[in-house]
């Protein structure tokens, strides 16, 4: 089983180099398959995002690619909306006897949006004209950032899934940005959700330590191989790929 979950994280980590795009939309879903507890796996993903998501934020910080301010207007909604989403989840005893189902369908639904954002991404990246709110000033669009971080949070917090390209679809669509400052403000913006979610299913007992070890043990080299080919080859074909895979995970969820 060790074997298997260090090659697993490997395969994610070499994925996620290459494309950028799909981790957990990735690696929750499999250690379900793997017959790990839903709650476990989203518990256990969210703390692995946190630790493979800070060696971004370092990088990303160090080249200056993060609205700090954005990613703080995000964050004022996300976190505590993800809280209250893991709270309901293990709080309540009429959603905690049943929370493996909801985990599985919130998961299955969740996982058709992440694909179907991928693909909006693929597609609409580079053309997406200019519309009235990239017009306006981040201060005047701060109600809406906190409102999407609430959103959105909920959704991670329930699945582990999205803290990436829901928010970077968000960005893309609302902000005049540079590709290198979309990655960078997701990045760093993920870390503290998922570091925030991670830390709060840890103390309700829904971390798998030694699953976060294995899964980091293989998903390191992989992330830096991958990130090493990256540059040698169009990600796009891959990416796409990885979304009709997602898309049919998360059907098979519902």
């Amino acid at each position: 089983m060790t074997v298997s979950i260090v090659f697993m994280g490997f395969i994610v980590g070499t994925l996620v180099g290459l494309t950028g795009v799909g981790g957990a939309a990735l690696l929750t879903p499999l250690l379900i398959v793997l017959g790990i507890n839903p709650s476990i796996a989203v518990g256990t993903d969210l703390l692995y995002n946190s630790i493979t998501k800070l060696f971004g934020v370092v990088s990303h910080w160090k080249q200056r690619t993060v609205h700090f301010k954005l990613v703080g207007y995000l964050a004022l909604g996300s976190i505590p909306s993800a809280s209250a989403a893991i709270g309901v989840l293990h709080l309540f005893p009429a959603f905690h006897q049943h929370q493996e189902q909801i985990i599985k369908h919130a998961l299955g639904y969740v996982l058709t949006l992440v694909a179907i954002s991928i693909i909006a991404r693929l597609f609409f990246d580079k053309k997406l004209r200019p519309n009235r709110w990239q017009q306006k000033t981040l201060e005047e669009k701060r109600g809406l950032m906190i409102l999407i971080g609430v959103i959105f949070g909920f959704i991670v917090g329930l699945t582990s899934i999205g803290s990436g390209s829901l928010f970077a679809i968000a960005m893309l669509y609302l902000f005049r940005m540079k590709t290198a400052e979309v990655v960078g403000t997701d990045i760093a913006h993920a870390f503290l959700l998922v570091t925030a979610a991670g830390l709060l299913n840890a103390s309700f007992g829904s971390v798998d330590y030694l699953l976060v070890l294995n899964l980091l043990i293989g998903s390191v080299p992989g992330v830096l191989l991958g990130s090493f080919f990256s540059p040698k080859f169009s990600p796009r074909p891959l990416q796409f790929v990885m979304a009709a895979i997602i898309l049919i995970s998360g059907i098979k969820l519902i």
